[in-house]
């Protein structure tokens, strides 16, 4: 039986699979989801999960073709960001 990709369940990652996708630390992909600034994430039974899909869609919103590109959107770093406070309920 050949099993395709397109037949197969979307993949989920815990934090620190999640992180090693993105060559991050566990602690700085907890950090932007703390501050709103990472990728979309589910909890799933109080486990955070991430879709494979949406990992890759967040480090796309950050692609440029050169260091003068703006790009299409920006991806924060795991602080605080002034241009999230709003979204945040103007905690700090």
């Amino acid at each position: 039986m050949n099993v395709t990709s397109a037949s197969l369940p979307p993949r989920y990652l815990r934090t620190p699979e999640a992180a090693r996708f993105l060559s991050l630390s566990h602690r700085t992909l907890e950090k932007h989801r703390c501050y709103g600034t990472g990728p979309r994430y589910s909890k799933v039974g109080g486990r955070v999960v991430y879709s494979v899909a949406d990992l890759q869609a967040w480090v796309d919103r950050g692609m440029k073709a050169s260091t003068s590109d703006p790009g299409h959107d920006t991806v924060f770093p795991a602080k605080r960001h002034a241009a999230l406070a709003p979204a945040l309920g103007g905690r700090r």
